[in-house]
């Protein structure tokens, strides 16, 4: 169903609790609810008092003159259903919720929603506010601006709300969505797209059900040019404790939030604060280009840890060129530093428009793409009123340039509310008291100048899901394209000796139905004529009977061993990762994960995000390996699990990369069906319990 225009500018609202108690929420939502009286009809419901505020109320919805359009409900738990079912008998469709505790009440409440074709926010709300129609039905009040707070936790969105109105940001939209017994976060940020009054969306989620339509809903706010802040918890771990894959056990819920704001060009901040300090820079500037920043400063301390605290926050500080210095040295004293961080030397004491000469020089160079301005600017009027004048007039020619700036200028100011950093503000200049905020704010700018990724569309198959074992999952690899040792499965001794006739030496042998190999003895590596048959024979006798697989072993020199994973993500749907593999996987814990499928661009950027991509170029003296194979590999993988739906889990790890070509040399794949089962059974009844399935997850060849 779509999002009711009552939720955003009603004809008529009724305000079910209303009360003159300053200390009951009736009190705040009556206030607020009339503060927009010459635009709307507002209606006060009490059962006990005859007038509330000076105006009249009715003991129920159903004795009001009128259908309300909107009604809010602020009523002990045991009356909000009858509260409903009044309003649903008067002809209301729109439910505005701030009760709690309502337990099994909840669940007949959302059937006689559904029955009703009605539409609630909460319960459990904070309450909602519109700046544009002014409609204001919460605890509190609002500063109105242009930032939209979508909240999951009420008393979260208002700290968000709160910080923004002490750094200058105020408020368009505000929705406490409470426990999204109907109207969820996605229905909200679905109606924010089309808002002129919304440019930046906060959105505080705990968790992510009906993930992919979220993901859309980012990404179309961000086509709209808006920008999009998301804050999250880390969320359940249960999936990686139960992951039977290594990407599995080294990818958390996070990773997945993470790929899910790449998808759709937004970006996750850790903390209220950073999301309000990065939405300050939004609501001033367009995202930088680049993550080249100038860094001026008129102390050379200053200057020095800005620039390492840029480095921190994923910002380069490239030296200017010889050009860029010279024309620095026309402005500035000898004893100026120039070449990146730009130390003013005393300049800007002796003329303060030093300041705007310098960033305009270093904003027309071409050679950064955002610039900080760190130190004394911002304290000059305060400490000697004389300069109040002339410090206003550099401000103003700094707030000039902002709007139509293409090097977003950010200011840290050794003053936290002079009058010289209000005007900063008022001319959009986004202004901070610590330089580590600044550069904070400015780095995740940075990475969140990127349009949303098009997911390709993947034609789902009727491809057989494989059977367990690691013979099926080389045959559904291979079928995918994806190289892998030549090999044959045996069950017994009789075939065994042909099957390693036809194989070139060194060989592996495998118990092919065990995940989880090395910890339970079940690989032997480097096998020849003259071991071989000796290995099959005592893990036959130790393992039992079952699908054993004999194939050559990867001897090519100057490989990289890494992983590809791929797992269906019970909110956000398919995912794959790649990472650093082999036996020391969970070590590094080097992964980098996508929402599937991905293209080869895409895969190539996952590539560049591991500490590990310098191996693939070549390391001391190894050439560097075929990275074609590999990206073809990955794109495959994230493919299949995206096509495939009986499909939870692939992985293969290792993958051996060299200079000639990518080669899967262990592979595990698991079905839907099963993924969830606890134990696993082999031959000889060897059980492979969660906690060993736990520990138990180096795959090795």
């Amino acid at each position: 169903m779509s999002f009711p225009q009552a939720f955003v500018d009603p004809s008529s609202v009724a305000v079910v609790g209303a009360t003159e108690d300053r200390a009951k929420w009736g009190y705040w939502l009556a206030t607020g609810a009339l503060a927009g009286a010459d635009r709307r009809q507002v209606w006060l419901v009490n059962r006990r008092a005859a007038q509330v505020l000076g105006q009249p109320c009715r003991p129920s919805v159903g004795d009001l003159p009128g259908t309300p359009d909107l009604v809010v409900v602020c009523v002990p738990p045991e009356h909000v259903l009858p509260v409903v079912r009044d309003a649903l008998a008067k002809g209301c469709r729109a439910f505005l919720a701030i009760t709690t505790g309502l337990g099994a009440d909840e669940a007949e409440l959302a059937a006689l929603l559904r029955e009703s074709s009605a539409r609630m926010i909460g319960p459990n709300s904070l309450g909602l506010f519109n700046a544009a129609t002014q409609l204001r039905l919460a605890w509190g009040n609002f500063t109105p601006g242009s930032l939209a707070v979508v909240s999951q936790s009420g008393q979260l969105g208002s700290e968000i709300a709160g910080l923004g109105a002490r750094a200058g940001l105020g408020v368009s939209r505000f929705y406490s969505v409470g426990n999204q017994l109907d109207v969820g976060a996605v229905d909200v940020l679905e109606s924010l797209v089309t808002d002129e009054h919304t440019t930046t969306v906060a959105l505080y989620l705990e968790s992510f059900a009906d993930g992919a339509r979220i993901v859309a809903a980012l990404a179309a706010l961000r086509r709209a040019g808006k920008r999009a802040l998301v804050l999250t918890t880390g969320a359940s771990e249960g999936s990686r404790r139960l992951a039977r894959s290594h990407t599995g056990s080294m990818t958390s819920a996070l990773d997945v939030v993470d790929a899910a704001c790449r998808a759709a060009g937004v970006l996750r901040v850790a903390s209220p604060r950073e999301l309000v300090d990065a939405a300050r820079v939004l609501d001033a500037t367009a995202p930088p280009n680049g993550r080249r920043v100038a860094i001026i400063s008129d102390s050379g301390g200053q200057g020095g840890i800005a620039a390492d605290l840029a480095t921190d926050h994923g910002l380069r500080t490239p030296v200017f060129t010889d050009r860029l210095q010279t024309g620095l040295r026309a402005l500035l004293p000898a004893a100026a530093a120039v070449s990146n961080p730009v130390d003013l030397a005393g300049a800007g004491e002796a003329d303060l428009q030093v300041y705007a000469r310098v960033v305009e020089l270093v904003a027309a160079s071409g050679e950064v793409d955002s610039i900080v301005l760190s130190g004394y600017l911002g304290c000059y009027g305060e400490d000697s009123p004389s300069l109040v004048d002339a410090e206003s007039a550099v401000i103003d020619r700094l707030g000039h340039r902002t709007g139509s700036a293409r090097v977003p200028l950010v200011v840290h100011s050794m003053s936290a509310a002079s009058p010289a950093v209000a005007r900063l503000r008022e001319c959009r200049v986004p202004v901070f008291d610590t330089v580590d905020a600044a550069l904070g704010a400015l780095g995740h700018v940075t990475r969140l100048g990127g349009q949303p990724r098009p997911i390709p569309t993947t034609v789902r198959t009727e491809t057989a899901v494989p059977t367990p074992g690691y013979w099926a999952a080389r045959t559904f690899l291979t079928a995918l394209g994806v190289a892998m040792p030549e090999a044959r499965r045996v069950t017994g001794a009789a075939g065994f000796a042909e099957a390693c006739a036809s194989l070139r030496p060194p060989l592996v042998l495998k118990a092919g139905w065990i995940e989880h190999k090395s910890e339970l003895q079940a690989v032997r590596t480097g096998l020849g004529p003259d071991t071989a048959a000796e290995a099959f024979r005592e893990m036959y006798e130790r393992l039992g009977p079952g699908e054993y697989v004999v194939e050559e072993q990867d001897t090519r020199p100057g490989v990289v061993e890494m992983l590809i994973g791929a797992r269906r993500d019970r909110d956000f749907g398919p995912t794959v990762a790649v990472g650093h593999g082999g036996v020391h996987a969970e070590l590094w814990r080097d992964v980098s994960l996508e929402l599937a499928p991905v293209d080869r661009r895409t895969a190539a950027g996952m590539l560049d995000r591991l500490r590990s991509r310098r191996l693939l170029d070549g390391w001391r003296g190894q050439l560097a390996v075929d990275l074609d194979a590999l990206i073809d590999a990955i794109v495959a993988v994230s493919e299949a699990i995206a096509a495939t739906p009986g499909v939870a889990d692939i992985e293969v790890n290792p993958i051996r990369v060299g200079p000639g070509g990518a080669l899967a040399v262990d592979a595990l794949v698991v079905s839907s069906a099963v993924e969830a089962v606890p134990e696993t059974t082999g031959a000889n009844g060897l059980r492979e319990s969660i906690e060993e399935q736990e520990i138990s997850r180096e795959h090795v060849h």
